[in-house]
């Protein structure tokens, strides 16, 4: 465990805290924890991962600003996403981490392309998510952190591994939170 895993961990941990309970500061949070967590992945061989850091950097700041302008001009509330629209970006989802994972697997020495494509591409779907204040991105995020887990503890990545554990938990509480805060409206 490094210091810049540990710095990285609790950076990310506070954001994601955040997130589930609703609060705008989840932002500026992440992002210091995705730089972080760059440098971390990048040095375990997790290159989905890193690519992942930078797509959450850029999404952290466009999350920031949908959220407080989100709703012409207002604050985005908390809403749904319509079942055929959610059936369509599970299965581009599934054709893009097909596609990742076969090329980190032909042209890196990734350790593990294929469940490390699998995380990359479903936590850009529940990030995209996230930043509308879509209901199911917990869903997503559920699953994302279910693979996560077992896969940096193999990579002896502990202290994260552990931290994902919590964001699975996390995630449940993100869900019952944004659940009360939908019927509250």
């Amino acid at each position: 465990m490094s210091p810049m895993e540990i710095a990285a961990c609790l950076a990310y941990a506070l954001s994601v805290w955040l997130a589930a309970r609703n609060n705008m500061h989840t932002w500026w949070t992440g992002i210091i924890g995705c730089v972080l967590y760059g440098w971390v992945f990048y040095s375990v061989q997790l290159y989905a991962d890193v690519t992942l850091q930078l797509f959450f950097i850029a999404s952290s700041i466009a999350g920031w600003i949908n959220w407080l302008k989100g709703n012409h001009g207002s604050e985005l509330a908390v809403r749904k996403t319509p079942l055929n629209h959610l059936l369509l970006m599970l299965a581009g989802a599934l054709v893009v981490a097909g596609c990742y994972a076969w090329l980190l697997h032909r042209f890196t020495n990734a350790w593990s392309p294929w469940l490390d494509s699998v995380i990359m591409v479903f936590s850009v779907l529940a990030q995209f998510m996230l930043m509308g204040r879509r209901l199911e991105s917990w869903y997503f995020w559920l699953l994302v952190n279910t693979i996560a887990v077992p896969l940096y503890a193999a990579r002896d990545l502990w202290l994260t591994a552990g931290l994902y554990l919590v964001f699975w938990c996390n995630a449940w509480h993100g869900l019952y939170q944004w659940r009360k805060a939908m019927a509250a409206r």
